[in-house]
């Protein structure tokens, strides 16, 4: 067997590793962040929110199960990169159809394995997500290192235009017809328009660029705001499009990106988090209820609004309906005078728990009562 070829991980800070080439060689960069899930990789690597992201997987074994045709999220891999300690040699799933390093390599995905992902997460905690570089064509840390300095970060990235659909699309309902809802596609998981079709609703996915009055054309029940990448403090096009379904009192729900964009239509500021939130193992408390849910995530930013009391906003009071239970985070907004809601994770679920599948229920019991 003639020897791996080599690569090389290199951080903002100039700290590196050294691993071999995984999935395709080349050079690639991003923002530097670790994802907690032991499962689920294929639908971490198709979900449009990790654009502009090398993903560093903490489970130490990856690609046991393969790669087949019917789970990814979207029509391709969106990740910058993928790091990983101990990749499978072969893939074991009578559903495989083929191999997650072949996979990369398809999509021309640059990545590293072999390295001690647990000293590079715990790294991270400490100092933050940062850029990173990794390359199978430079074995040279200091001249990586410049091109890293040189790449751009997250803060300020306006991604939306590059993962929206190109042209508007339906998701007929399953069974006999309830509601319409309009999803801003900011991002959008095949997942979630799915989980609405199963409850009767009919989706229409309609691309970042649709104007307020093409929004509200639609004469939809709902309108829903998808999960999606970059910094939300450059997603000025959207709050205007949630502003304007706020407006016409049109049942919103937002979810990840979505909440951070209905937060700002509301008039909170956003933040970049130290390191985020990635994985489906995140403890959050809906306050309403009590009840503590284990939720799949994918955030770098936040809503910066008063955890306690209510608020005082342009569409009436709001307030923070959901916190995460590690840092206390804010991970769900509720408006109390128009009819309103989000949260910061993920309730379609792909991958990961299903305690936050409620949520599709609360919309709907939220379009009902306003017919």
């Amino acid at each position: 067997m003639s020897p791996a070829q080599q690569a090389l991980l290199v951080l903002e800070d100039g700290r590196a590793f050294r691993g071999d080439a995984y999935g395709a060689v080349g050079e690639t960069f991003g923002e530097a962040v670790f994802c907690t899930a032991m499962t689920g990789y294929q639908e971490t690597l198709t979900d449009p929110s990790y654009k502009g992201q090398v993903v560093v997987m903490t489970a130490p074994q990856i690609g046991n199960t393969g790669v087949n045709d019917e789970d990814p999220e979207s029509r391709r891999i969106w990740v910058e990169g993928y790091v990983v300690r101990d990749p499978a040699r072969r893939p074991s799933s009578w559903r495989a159809q083929r191999s997650l390093d072949e996979e990369l390599a398809a999509h021309g995905v640059v990545g590293i394995s072999g390295i001690d992902t647990r000293a590079l997460t715990r790294h991270l905690r400490e100092r933050g997500a940062m850029r990173v570089g990794v390359s199978s064509v430079e074995e040279d840390p200091a001249a990586l290192l410049e091109r890293v300095l040189a790449s751009p970060g997250m803060a300020g990235a306006d991604l939306t235009a590059q993962v929206t659909t190109p042209e508007a699309y339906v998701v007929p309902a399953q069974g006999e017809k309830r509601f319409t809802v309009a999803a801003i596609d900011l991002g959008i998981k095949r997942m979630t328009p799915h989980r609405m079709a199963e409850r009767g609703v009919e989706v229409h996915v309609l691309p970042a660029t649709t104007s307020p009055q093409e929004l509200l054309a639609v004469g939809a029940d709902g309108v829903f705001l998808s999960n999606g990448p970059g910094d939300p403090a450059t997603a000025d096009h959207a709050v205007g499009l949630v502003r304007a379904s706020l407006g016409a009192e049109v049942p919103t729900f937002g979810i990840c990106f979505g909440n951070q964009v209905l937060g700002r239509a509301l008039g909170f500021g956003t933040y970049k988090l130290r390191y985020g939130h990635r994985g489906v193992n995140q403890p959050v408390q809906d306050r309403r209820t009590g009840k503590v849910e284990v939720t799949s995530h994918n955030h770098g930013f936040a809503v910066d609004a008063p955890s306690e009391g209510t608020a005082q906003t342009p569409f009436g009071r709001a307030e923070v309906s959901h916190v995460n239970l590690n840092d206390d985070v804010v991970e769900g907004l509720r408006c109390l005078d128009v009819p309103a809601f989000s949260v910061q994770y993920h309730p379609e679920a792909a991958a990961g728990p299903h305690d936050a599948a409620y949520l599709f229920d609360r919309f709907l019991d939220l379009m009902e009562s306003r017919k």
